[in-house]
């Protein structure tokens, strides 16, 4: 299969051809050897072994057409922001970055506010007390009411004073600095602090500003990882501009990666894509939206990148939540995700939207929105009124008894089959097209039935192939 639009984390030097990662951590990455509970995303396409009659494309989720959070009535200044749902109360809780005293740019407090739907706030919003200057930042982590240190549960990652800086909470409201100063050193003001599930620590973004190099005067993406928020690796780079991608050719760098969470075995991320050398409104100076100091007033758009081992990342350069397209809306110019959850069958996606450009009217023209799709539909595969199909890369099969599959089935005629194969490709007895019922419609669990038994496929090496006839297959699962 043809690999587009996809570029991975690159230490220094060119792009080479084909898939890249970092320099201090390039080697072959080892599948593991068996199907275990997922979710499997084909975002992943390391886990496609082979596809025909399909096209892989990037699914924008859908968005509310007014922000949730303003600049106007919430003091939205700056929306890098964290919500999370607090699994005693259900309600949901949000932080982002308000002025720090009226009119102040660079400064912020952290505002802070309910929900119970995670779209309308209770306000009016709380601003928190600094646990130290605060420059930009609100990132925050829940470790939940079993945190061994009740004390410690909620921590905050901002940037200030050439890096990163760290504090704790016992309910994210009262924050106490876990060192007086930064923990980890970056020369950009964006950073941000995030839970890696699969390996069990914590992960910094961190943004860089490139003097020297392929990418000098730009911002790139750094990070490093800790087991204690104290002590930290030496950051290294993680995304870069892909210049063979025609929406990447001009001036492209990157506002920051952030809204990390696990889905199965990988890592999911949002990254900020920057173009300060495009107007939103390509009929206007930078003057007349609002930015008259600079060339240009900027447009911004996020793509979506993931990660197998925790420390590289591939990534799609096409859009996954891009800037509106209809002149004179709220998120005209700007459109960076910067938090997701999964909550049921959605994945929920907060973004800061900007009316006019990069740096034009901070104090109104920045706001938050909201977006969700169905779970895990970041990336699909996609078949017509002919039928493609689809197979997995080969495991061992352990005591699963269930696959399901996420799917959007188009009626009339959307249909999704499936079979199991063995290490050489030949299908098993019992799992084959004909020994397997059909589905359709449109679920992120489609139950997949076959006329053998999964007991019987138990120890064996197993590739699962999809066959796929006007719709969409996302992930997969095997319970």
């Amino acid at each position: 299969m043809t690999r587009r639009g996809f570029i991975a984390g690159t230490s220094a030097g060119a792009l080479a051809a084909g898939p890249i990662v970092s320099a201090a951590f390039a080697g072959p990455q080892t599948a593991p050897a068996e199907w275990r509970p997922g979710p499997y995303l084909l975002l992943d396409d390391e886990l496609v072994a082979d596809s025909s009659g399909l096209v892989r494309e990037v699914h924008p989720p859908s968005r509310l057409p007014d922000p949730i959070v303003t600049g106007y009535e919430d003091g939205c200044f700056q929306p890098y922001l964290t919500v999370v749902r607090d699994p005693e109360t259900g309600r949901y809780r949000i932080w982002y970055g308000t002025p720090r005293t009226p009119g102040n740019t660079s400064e912020t407090s952290i505002a802070y506010m309910e929900s119970d739907d995670g779209i309308h706030w209770i306000r009016p919003h709380r601003v928190l007390r600094d646990p130290a200057p605060i420059q930009f930042g609100s990132a925050v982590i829940d470790e939940g009411p079993a945190c061994a240190d009740p004390g410690k549960r909620f921590k905050l990652g901002w940037w200030q004073g050439g890096g990163l800086q760290v504090a704790a909470s016992p309910d994210g409201l009262d924050w106490t600095p876990l060192a007086p100063g930064p923990v980890v050193a970056a020369n950009h003001d964006i950073a941000s602090i995030h839970w890696d599930p699969v390996r069990g620590r914590y992960i910094a973004c961190l943004s860089v500003y490139s003097e020297t190099g392929p990418w000098a005067h730009r911002r790139i993406p750094h990070q490093s990882v800790s087991d204690d928020l104290l002590h930290w690796e030496e950051p290294w780079t993680i995304v870069t501009p892909d210049e063979t991608a025609e929406i990447e050719k001009g001036e492209t760098q990157f506002y920051g990666m952030s809204g990390i969470i696990g889905r199965g075995e990988i890592l999911v991320s949002l990254v900020k894509v920057l173009r300060d050398d495009l107007n939103c409104e390509p009929d206007k100076t930078a003057a007349e939206l609002r930015d008259p100091g600079r060339p240009f007033a900027g447009i911004g758009y996020t793509v979506v990148a993931w990660s197998r081992d925790g420390r590289t990342w591939r990534r799609e350069t096409q859009p996954f939540l891009d800037r509106n397209s209809e002149p004179g809306t709220w998120d005209r110019a700007m459109a960076w995700g910067d938090d997701q959850l999964v909550e049921s069958d959605f994945t929920l996606i907060y973004y800061g939207g900007y009316r006019w450009g990069h740096k034009a009217e901070r104090f109104t023209g920045r706001q938050i929105g909201f977006a969700h799709m169905r779970r895990d539909r970041y990336v699909g595969y996609s078949a017509g009124a002919e039928p493609g199909v689809l197979r997995t890369v080969p495991r061992m099969l352990g005591d699963a008894v269930q696959v399901t599959v996420n799917a959007q089935l188009d009626p009339p005629g959307g249909e999704l089959g499936a079979r199991a194969v063995d290490h050489d490709g030949a299908p098993i007895t019992g799992f084959d097209w004909d020994d397997c019922r059909p589905v359709t419609g449109d679920l992120v669990d489609h139950p997949i039935a076959w006329r053998g038994s999964n007991a019987d496929l138990r120890g064996l090496v197993v590739s699962y192939e999809f066959s796929v006839v006007g719709g969409t297959v996302f992930s997969f699962d095997v319970l």
